[in-house]
């Protein structure tokens, strides 16, 4: 089975919405991004990449380029607030709000979708009939496992699945996890790709039937971000600011950089990889596990 790559493009109105818009932050993401698509283009490879309305509305030559490259262009959200903050409403009018402005500078049609913070557990599994309703046949938002904002660790696919919640059906990519002890955890992007040895990686996938790689730009950047103000990490995270909190997630977002980018290029360059809408056209879905939510 061909490993699945994908990007979650969030950085550009981050940096616009919290910290004023600095210029060297833009050129920045910007550098990253276009090495990510050169690199790809390289081996082939086609990805699909989550973007946030906000992106395309803000930033279309973003949005462009990664289209231009032949990529697909999922939907991220509108403006990257958890979906466990949301109503049915709320959800609703931000999809379709997202998948306009992705449409409009895409020229893609918006098939596949992932939740920022993978923020779709047992609280809220409406967002299934939400996305659906929105044109939405593709989902990767599902964590199966507890993780500092919920998880759903009571789901039980850990495979490319199909889930119904009322009478509507979804395409599910689960995250893969993998067991350390009793400890289940993600392996193939994020923090847990940057913290993890490049070895204890390789073996994870070697072993796996599925594997779906997910990165940030900020994940592949050889940098180191600020300690943030309780203001600013309560604004962001909608959540309390705590000294630990804080502390734990400067250790997260800045453990592993230095070598993360030639940890991705590697693992590019030892296997196959494929997007998300293409996986499920090539594959047959009527094989697929259900799961009714």
């Amino acid at each position: 089975m061909n490993k699945i790559l994908t990007f979650d493009i969030e950085e550009w109105y981050i940096e616009q919405k919290y910290h004023g818009g600095r210029e060297w932050r833009y050129k920045e993401f910007d550098r990253i991004l276009s090495e990510i698509l050169n690199i790809l283009d390289s081996l082939n490879i086609k990805a699909t990449f989550f973007c946030l309305g906000k992106i395309a509305e803000n930033f279309p030559y973003v949005i462009e380029a990664i289209a231009k490259h032949g990529h697909e262009i999922g939907c991220h959200s509108n403006e990257h607030v958890w979906l466990t903050k949301m109503s049915p409403d709320a959800l609703r009018a931000d999809t379709q709000q997202a998948i306009y402005h992705l449409e409009n500078v895409s020229g893609q049609k918006i098939e596949s979708y992932r939740a920022p913070a993978f923020s779709i557990g047992e609280n809220n599994i409406w967002s299934i009939g939400i996305l659906s309703e929105c044109g939405i046949k593709n989902d990767a938002s599902i964590f199966p496992a507890k993780r500092d904002f919920g998880g759903f660790p009571s789901f039980e696919g850990t495979m490319p699945c199909r889930v119904e919640y009322d009478n509507r059906i979804i395409n599910e990519l689960p995250i893969p996890i993998c067991k350390i002890a009793h400890l289940q955890m993600a392996y193939s992007g994020g923090g847990y790709f940057r913290l993890l040895p490049y070895w204890f990686v390789k073996k994870q996938f070697d072993k796996a039937d599925y594997v779906m790689c997910y990165f940030h730009m900020h994940d592949l950047l050889n940098e180191h971000t600020g300690f943030m103000s309780k203001h600013e990490y309560e604004i962001y995270f909608r959540e309390a600011g705590s000294l630990k909190n804080r502390m734990t997630r400067y250790i997260k977002s800045n453990l592993g950089n230095s070598n993360a980018f030639a940890k991705f290029e590697k693992i590019l360059n030892e296997y196959s990889f494929i997007g998300v809408k293409d996986f499920f056209r090539t594959s047959d879905i009527n094989t697929l596990s259900s799961f009714h939510l």
